[in-house]
């Protein structure tokens, strides 16, 4: 048998501390001598710093509550006139540069007049701009916001 070929157990089993002097670990068993430390009971928490203000306690906290929900992307009612009679969507407005990413939501606040009729399919919409659509000639309807293909799905999309 060679020295490469041993089997080693990588669990290899706790010292048995405190066992007496002859067994390696005996008397204060590695906790050296008297202290808190050396005391059985209650262990020291992971950010004890020996008695001083804690690091965790001296850092100044972060207030308030920090929303993890992406807001929507917000368009305007004027600017949908410059999209006179066509289907208004997430990537048609992406397209022409109102908004950041055709994947999020988007909503229309109402903001000047619609002169035009569009169709609106985005994800929402104020009343004021549902009324101003309809009065302008034409139609909202709310949609799901569009989800995000990988790579490799554009891929296959494409080739069928």
């Amino acid at each position: 048998m060679k020295y490469h070929e041993l089997q080693v157990d990588p669990n290899k089993n706790k010292k048995r501390v405190g066992r007496g002097i002859a067994a390696g670990q005996g008397k204060t068993a590695g906790r050296g001598t008297k202290g808190q430390g050396a005391r059985t009971g209650k262990k020291l928490g992971a950010m004890f710093q020996g008695g001083s203000g804690a690091l965790v306690r001296r850092t100044p906290k972060a207030r308030g509550f920090k929303s993890l929900r992406t807001p929507a992307q917000i368009v305007y009612l004027d600017h949908l006139n410059a999209f006179k009679g066509k289907t208004v969507d997430n990537f048609t407005l992406f397209e022409e540069g109102y908004v950041s990413t055709p994947f999020h939501t988007v909503k229309v606040i109402a903001r000047g007049e619609l002169t035009v009729p569009v169709t609106l399919n985005v994800q929402a919409a104020s009343k004021s701009v549902q009324e101003a659509v309809k009065k302008a000639g034409g139609t909202f309807n709310k949609t799901a916001t569009p989800i995000k293909q990988s790579t490799k799905e554009a891929e296959k999309a494409d080739e069928k």
